[in-house]
């Protein structure tokens, strides 16, 4: 939360100086409240629909999964593949985006010059060979799990996302996070002990422990991404532009779903899809339409992850997906008669309670950062006070 708290304190301050010049003198006069209204309230509607964007794409690319497997299909690959494939639905966005325009949480790195083709191409590609593994731990965490047990045991990736930035981001350790840490943790722990058999995956103890690990292990990998996403853009691109951010979610998907592709043929799991399809209980049709908005709704979840890093950053996009964990055990207890037992309940609220408090860390951060605004341009004002006098 630091560095990109101090940009915008920058931020803020330049438009305060930008504010006082005289060709803004007669506005000011007036009142210099009103006039920020406008771009607060545009800048929480964007806030609004990316977080929008995030719960609900996320809510529904899990059910579906959970769907694609409860009706018949059987390829973990192709769970898979249907994660990142999405991605050119993102093309006309990188058409239509403006390769100039800076991000808010960047410094002013436009003046240095930008790595090389061979640097990006490593970055890329390293990065999309992460994404495929999480995908398809995240795939085998779905199969073996109940949907409610999986989303629950994903919110640790929370914990995991303030443990990687300590190390890698210089992220700050404050109570209210370590208190986060702490329950997400025990919430998580809490579900490796419970199975249950009225469940809507009827899975041994075995296979239970193993899509435990391999959700864990997911929700680690996504972490440990999305910190290195950041750690990249400080160290190898040295800049964010809304471009540069769509061009690394495009092409480390298009490597990722290359991977992908390269291990289900290599499998020989797509010699049985033809089977799958036809033995599909909902119908062919139906077996597609799963697929397909699977995969649309994996991208309306990175388009709004996106969005969130553009205009705030990487942590506070994973805070938000976070808080639409808890969201999906209800809608699992709907639509695939998932049992909700004290467990889970427990797990549960433990989990709503690690994110309020890391919210809370938040809040704090906000109100540290808007005392210091305030300070600077009153600083500012005093200065250019005393030499008009002068």
């Amino acid at each position: 939360m630091g560095e990109p708290q101090e940009l915008q304190l920058q931020t803020f301050v330049k438009e305060a100086k930008e504010a006082d010049s005289p060709e803004n003198a007669n506005v000011n006069n007036e009142s210099s409240v009103p006039q920020l209204r406008p771009c607060k309230w545009k800048w929480w509607l964007q806030m609004a629909i990316y977080s929008f964007f995030v719960l609900s794409g996320q809510s529904v690319a899990t059910l579906l999964g959970r769907l694609y497997y409860d009706k018949g299909g059987n390829s973990k690959w192709m769970a898979t593949l249907v994660q990142p494939a999405g991605f050119p639905i993102l093309i006309p966005f990188l058409c239509i985006s403006p390769a100039a325009r800076k991000c808010t949480t960047a410094g002013n790195y436009n003046a240095t010059k930008p790595p090389s083709a061979l640097i990006l191409a490593a970055l890329y590609v390293s990065l999309g060979v992460f994404v495929a593994a999480v995908s398809m731990l995240y795939s085998i965490g779905l199969l073996y799990l109940p949907v409610s047990t999986f989303s629950l045991i994903c919110a640790s990736q929370l914990g995991f996302n303030a443990f990687f930035s300590y190390f890698l981001n210089s992220q700050k350790f404050t109570p209210f996070i370590a208190n986060s840490l702490v329950l997400l943790t025990i919430s998580s722990t809490l579900l490796v002990f419970q199975t249950d058999s009225t469940d809507s995956t009827k899975t041994s103890k075995g296979k239970y422990a193993i899509g435990f690990l391999c959700t864990i292990g997911a929700s680690a990998g996504y972490a440990l991404m999305l910190s290195v996403t950041q750690l990249s853009f400080r160290k190898i691109l040295k800049r964010e532009t809304f471009r540069v951010v769509l061009d690394i979610i495009i092409y480390q998907s298009l490597v990722a779903t290359i991977a992908i592709l390269v291990g289900l043929f290599a499998s020989g799991e797509w010699k049985s899809l033809n089977r799958e399809m036809e033995e599909y209980e909902l119908g062919r049709i139906s077996y597609v339409m799963v697929l397909v908005w699977t995969a649309v709704c994996w991208q309306v979840f990175s388009i709004g992850v996106v969005g969130l890093i553009f205009e705030v950053s990487s942590l506070f996009s994973n805070v938000i997906s976070t808080l639409g964990l808890p969201i999906v055990p209800v809608l699992a207890v709907v639509f695939f008669h998932d049992k909700m037992d004290g467990v889970k309940v427990i797990a549960m609220l433990l989990a709503i309670w690690g994110f309020v408090s890391y919210m809370y860390q938040h809040y704090l951060d906000d109100l540290i950062l808007k005392s210091k605004a305030e300070s600077e341009c009153v600083n500012q004002l005093s200065e250019d006070s005393m030499v008009e006098r002068g």
